[in-house]
């Protein structure tokens, strides 16, 4: 969906909506609403990604005895509500959540059309917006206008320019020539990262000698990967939607598609993807990533235990750490006064599961952007913002056996 079709929905009233309630909220508690995809093209992803963060942030502040406040501790209620993957159905959900059930916070929403499409409606309620699931171009022009608004995640060059810097070491390497084809999910965020990669894929002297994109929803991936592998790429890259990312390995499987560096976009992290593929996933890249240490593998146990749902290696450490920054920042503030929450962000860093986060600027300052599957864990082998240490060493990919 493209951004002028999402941004019409922004002023969208608080019409009646079916909606989902995970639970009722009363007064003696924080009332934080999560709003997502329960159902629709994206509800797969959120299913693993956006909402169980929640529920094990929900979790571990509860068993804390609450955030701890200036006049004591209050437990978190969370509030769940289906958007059906609609941008209409998110906004009045939003507004549903302070106008009816006068939440005290609302969550960042899961898609960058989605979240994009909300910065007016956020900033109009007065809730400060922290969104994780939206990669953009536009942040750091957009927090120039809103002083409420926090970007939890980088902008698209983060990942492309990542991307980039790991095809030239295998090109530097002579593992490699020139060629690149290229696909995307035609919606806001494939689209501007294609854009994006248009000109400094070139510009690193790289050829695209494919560039295709597919809708929302596609089914069949057999005519995109054909395609693709007749224009005989030294490196294949996909802008993808998890249910993309997936179709798209499938179907390269089945036409026997090799190339060296084959990289997926957003769902290449979910376990579910290694658990599909297995050792045909071995030294595939993809977004996201993150380093194995003692710390993350605890961080994945706990999440099991307490969800129910094997955390992806994207998404689902980058929102706990984010959650981590929200509590801190909440206790700094002493309230639920939103602006004092605000200015706290504004003023402190927050030390989460993956490092130092520092959102003064009201955008993220480090960021693991690029992961690659090695022996059934999805390692990080670029970023931005994190030492060199944190990455282990990329491999080229051989065949899909």
């Amino acid at each position: 969906m493209r951004r002028r079709d999402l941004l019409k929905y922004a002023g969208a009233t608080a019409l009646a909506a079916p909606f989902v309630r995970a639970a009722k909220a009363d007064q003696t508690t924080i009332k934080v609403g999560v709003v997502g995809p329960k159902t629709g093209p994206l509800a797969p992803g959120a299913a693993v990604t956006h909402f169980p963060p929640w529920k094990l942030w929900a979790h571990q502040v509860n068993q804390n005895g609450g955030l701890k406040l200036k006049d004591g501790q209050r437990k978190v209620e969370l509030i769940e509500y289906d958007d059906r993957t609609q941008p209409s159905e998110s906004i009045k959900a939003i507004e549903r959540l302070a106008a009816v059930d006068k939440a005290d916070w609302v969550a960042g929403l899961y898609g960058t059309g989605f979240n994009v499409a909300a910065v007016p409606t956020f900033a109009k309620l007065g809730y400060p917006q922290i969104p994780v699931a939206c990669v953009t171009e536009l942040g750091p022009q957009l927090v120039k206008k809103y002083p409420l608004l926090f970007f939890g995640n980088g902008t698209l060059t983060h990942y492309s320019t990542t991307v980039i810097d790991i095809l030239k070491k295998f090109r530097d390497a002579g593992q490699i020539g020139n060629k690149v084809a290229m696909v995307n999910i035609a919606d806001e965020y494939g689209i501007e990262i294609s854009n994006i990669s248009k000109t400094q894929f070139p510009a690193a002297g790289f050829e695209i000698v494919y560039n295709k994109s597919y809708p929302l929803g596609t089914q069949d991936y057999a005519p995109v990967i054909k395609g693709a592998k007749a224009t005989d790429p030294d490196a294949f890259i996909a802008w993808s939607y998890p249910p993309d990312t997936f179709g798209l390995t499938e179907q390269a499987k089945i036409e026997n598609f090799n190339v060296k560096v084959y990289f997926n976009g957003i769902g290449c992290a979910f376990p579910g993807y290694y658990g599909k593929f297995a050792a045909a996933a071995e030294n595939v890249l993809g977004w996201g990533g993150i380093p194995d240490n003692a710390d993350t593998r605890a961080f994945y146990k706990l999440h099991k235990e307490v969800t129910g749902v094997d955390a992806d290696y994207n998404g689902s450490p980058l929102y706990y750490a984010n959650n981590q920054l929200l509590t801190q920042a909440i206790e700094g503030a002493g309230s639920m006064d939103r602006d004092a929450i605000a200015a706290h962000m504004k003023s402190h860093t927050y030390k989460t599961l993956l490092g130092e986060f520092d959102i003064r600027n009201q955008l993220l300052n480090r960021l693991y952007t690029v992961g690659q599957w090695q022996d059934g864990f999805f390692h990080a082998v670029g970023g931005v913002g994190y030492p060199a240490s944190d990455y282990v060493p990329v491999r080229a990919k051989t065949s899909w056996a």
